[in-house]
């Protein structure tokens, strides 16, 4: 055989064993690989496989109830089919097969395509319209329509091939009850969606109680007991097929319902304040106003019943309102829009302890407190005349009524105003003359922070406003801020351009401003003393100081929350009472006040509404105020209390404070009392027994509601 045939045989057999060995290679590592796969992590990727033909639907769980005092629903439920889709799965869609099938759910609930499709958007992206796209999470079906009627329902569910991606379940929405009439709207608050960065926060804490399709509190006691009323959701899973569609269900986890709040509000009685206070809106707005000569404005008011000895609220109303249904079924824009307009009156403010007014004369038994613990004395007599003049200006009584050298309890019975001024006066010149001096003594300033204004009272209510003492340091800091402001108008002719609209009154106050508007001068110690000038309080905040007069100077902590009550009618916690502070003034003093009001219903200027009331059995003590704003119309106020009770109510440009406020005022002292003409009829109370229960409502095993056992009425002493 040659030598190159021998060579060339051998080269053809080292290139088969070549072949043979990859060959025999790329199968072991197949039969490796395989290996791996179906034995070390064959349960792992079976586990994937499954989950890619499951998949869970959350079932949300009924929110607690919330209810007054009495047990009186005035949050409940009610179950609705509710239709949702799921974004992902319709997003994956080619174009032609999402058309038609928004076409095909439009249809049958009874919608445009294409506002199901803005419903779908996620908020904060690219065609993203406000008030409609998808505040929620993104991994959860986006609920498009509720309601829906039992047959539409079935339709869906009975054809899931022609609706992949929708699912129509029934969940429980908020209803209000509306016992006695009742809006409540500002006290209870609403729910809206979850948002992604709320929702994945929770994950990240741990949180199982939400999901992507859970609604919170977003006001109001929904908001500051969310975590107790929300419950626990369940999970539904269910088998699917590669197009989404349900072929069968897997298994499920129970949702637990969330705890029911008892609240300290009488229903009652909260439907008796909201009636009074729209009326006497109403009855405002058609009276002519004798400063202006046109009708009263009464844009806005708010009442407060709170419970003198313990701070708990018994009713607390504003307006204007709004309907807290719009929430349950989906806000609109416009609907929100609304809320937020200030042509509306801006309802989503509740003016009782968001809204900031100046207080008036209803201010005067503060500076009382004041003025008779540093210096002044019970037998101090001061002119009352119809005006005191500081500087070059004549600060003036109410209509320039005079009342010659009086005591402070007359002062505060026939609300007299040049006898605070004068207090405020003698206080700046003897501390205070140095207008410069942001630290300089003020007992006037020192007893209003004293009582609690100037900051929030604690109530359990998200949102609540702190108020305002206008004193040096505010003065100071304000100047600060707006001083480019004015400065930038005083530093132009008046006929410049750049003022053109600004009236003869802003122009002045801007040049007085720019030069000098850090100085905290006579003017505004006497205006303070009165209530009158930039210091502003909300309603809640009166109440609580009032109540502080009534209760021997306790500041208590509003509370709205009573306890927290499980599904099966079992105690979770109480929510007691708690001290804010103690009020700074001695009990004689307080004493010395407490009979100077009670003058201000018999002789005083609350008088005349009271005519014919059984004052010797309940003994109402009052003070009235009018408050002036530049540029618009008189606040109204009545700050009222007995023993057990403290009523205020207000009306921003309504008029004087009796005026305007106090048949409203007297109204719910009846109710409250059970007057009927001259006498008191306490089964006639309309909270039994007159003052609320200790006790709470009695929860039968099934969570459901009891009225509770109360005592015999008892005659007021």
């Amino acid at each position: 055989m040659p030598a190159s045939t021998s060579s060339s045989s051998h080269r053809s057999r080292l290139r088969l064993i070549v072949i043979q060995a990859l060959a025999f290679s790329l199968l072991a590592t197949l039969a490796g690989r395989l290996y791996y796969l179906q034995v070390v992590t064959g349960e792992e990727y079976q586990g994937k496989a499954a989950s890619q033909s499951v998949r869970d639907i959350v079932v949300q769980p009924e929110r607690g109830l919330i209810v007054d005092a009495m047990g009186r629903p005035l949050v409940t439920n009610r179950l609705t089919w509710v239709a949702s889709i799921d974004r992902t799965l319709v997003g994956r869609m080619e174009p032609r097969l999402r058309r038609a099938l928004l076409h095909r759910v439009g249809r049958v609930i009874g919608m445009e395509p294409r506002q199901i499709a803005r419903k779908l958007v996620l908020c904060g992206t690219e065609g993203a319209k406000e008030g409609v796209c998808w505040n929620g999470s993104p991994y959860q079906p986006v609920p498009v329509a509720q309601d829906l009627e039992d047959a539409t329902a079935l339709r869906i569910n009975e054809q899931p091939e022609d609706f992949p991606g929708v699912v129509v379940v029934q969940q429980s929405v908020r209803d209000y009850p509306e016992p006695f009439g009742i809006n409540a709207a500002h006290l209870l608050g609403y729910l809206s969606p979850i948002t992604k960065e709320e929702f994945e926060a929770a994950e990240l804490a741990g949180d199982t109680s939400v999901n992507g399709a859970s609604v919170v509190g977003r006001a109001g006691v929904e908001k500051e007991y969310d975590a107790w009323l929300r419950g626990q959701p369940g999970y539904q899973r269910v088998k699917v097929n590669a197009n989404g569609e349900v072929i069968g269900e897997d298994s499920d986890i129970q949702a637990q319902p969330g705890d029911t709040l008892v609240t300290s509000i009488d229903a009652k009685v909260q439907g008796i304040v909201e009636r009074q206070l729209h009326e006497m809106i109403t009855i405002a707005r058609a009276t002519v106003d004798p400063v202006t000569g046109r009708r009263f404005e009464a844009d806005s008011g708010a009442a407060v019943v709170m419970e003198v000895d313990t701070g708990r609220i018994v009713a607390m109303a504003s307006q204007p309102t709004y309907d807290p249904e719009v929430w349950a079924d989906g806000i609109t824009q416009k609907q929100l829009k609304h809320l937020y307009s200030e042509a509306a009156g801006t309802p989503l403010l509740g003016r009782a302890m968001q809204g900031q007014f100046a207080p008036g004369s209803t201010w005067k038994p503060f500076m009382t407190a004041a003025a008779l613990t540093h210096g002044y004395s019970a037998d101090t007599r001061l002119n009352c005349s119809s005006a005191f003049r500081v500087g070059n200006r004549d600060f003036k009584n109410y209509e320039s009524g005079a009342y010659g050298y009086i005591s402070f309890a007359d002062a505060l019975r026939v609300s007299c105003n040049t006898f605070f001024y004068r207090i405020g006066y003698d206080y700046w010149q003897r501390f205070g003359s140095d207008v410069a001096d942001v630290d300089a003594k003020d007992p006037l300033v020192e007893q209003a922070l004293d009582f609690g204004f100037g900051g929030a009272t604690g109530i359990d209510i998200p949102g609540e406003a702190s108020g305002r003492i206008a004193d040096r340091k505010w003065k100071r800091d304000y100047y600060r801020s707006m001083k480019d402001y004015y400065c930038g108008i005083a530093d132009k002719p008046q006929d410049h351009p750049d003022n053109e609209g600004t009236s003869d009154f802003v122009y002045k106050f801007a040049y007085e401003f720019c030069v000098e508007g850090y100085a905290y001068r006579a003017g505004d110690a006497v205006n303070f003393a009165i209530g009158q000038g930039d210091t502003i309080v909300t309603p809640l905040q009166l109440a609580r100081a009032y109540a502080a007069i009534a209760n021997g100077g306790t500041l208590w902590e509003p509370r709205v929350g009573k306890a927290i009550v499980s599904p099966d009618g079992e105690v979770v916690r109480r929510i007691a009472p708690e001290k804010g502070g103690q009020v700074d003034v001695p009990a004689s003093v307080l004493s010395y006040i407490d009979e100077a009001l009670k003058e201000v219903s018999r002789t005083g200027t609350m008088a005349w509404k009271l005519g014919g009331f059984p004052l010797d059995d309940v003994q109402i003590r009052a003070k009235t105020g009018s408050a002036e704003v530049y540029g618009k119309q008189s606040t109204g106020w009545v700050a009222s209390y007995t023993d057990d009770y403290v009523v205020v109510m207000m009306i921003s440009q309504g008029g004087t404070g009796s005026g305007s406020t106090g048949d409203g005022v007297r109204k719910i002292w009846e109710a409250l009392y059970g007057v009927d003409g001259e006498s008191v009829v306490p089964a006639k109370a309309a909270i039994p027994g007159t003052v609320p229960p200790e006790e709470l409502p009695v929860f039968s095993r099934d969570g459901s509601i009891l009225p509770p056992a109360r005592e015999p009425a008892r005659e007021e002493d």
